[in-house]
């Protein structure tokens, strides 16, 4: 496991890059819970955000790519509008206990 933040280091309704092992990755908590994406668009294979910790929509309801405007959900990384429609951004294994938030896989 690899300790990615306290649990106040990502604050509900926002979204924030890590690096792991040269991995880039996301994390964004919705109702409580940590969903953590790796940082890769499956339409261009580019990262998804331009401005740091910045993969939300102006609603904070999706993740939202930068670059050509996909939007994915934040539950599960399914793209619901752009050019990758249908496609999925890659989850990854989360821990969240009283030291923080954990990558797990």
């Amino acid at each position: 496991m690899h300790f990615l933040c306290t649990s106040h280091g990502l604050a509900e309704g926002q979204s924030r890059a890590f690096s792991v092992d040269g991995v880039e990755l996301f994390g964004v908590r919705r109702q409580g819970q940590v969903f953590l994406y790796r940082n890769h668009c499956p339409h261009r294979g580019i990262a998804l955000n331009w401005a740091q910790d910045a993969f939300l929509d102006d609603s904070a309801s999706l993740i939202h790519c930068a670059h050509h405007g996909a939007l994915f959900l934040i539950e599960n990384g399914e793209c619901v509008s752009g050019p990758c429609e249908g496609e999925q951004l890659q989850a990854l294994g989360c821990h969240e206990d009283s030291q923080g938030i954990w990558l797990t896989a």
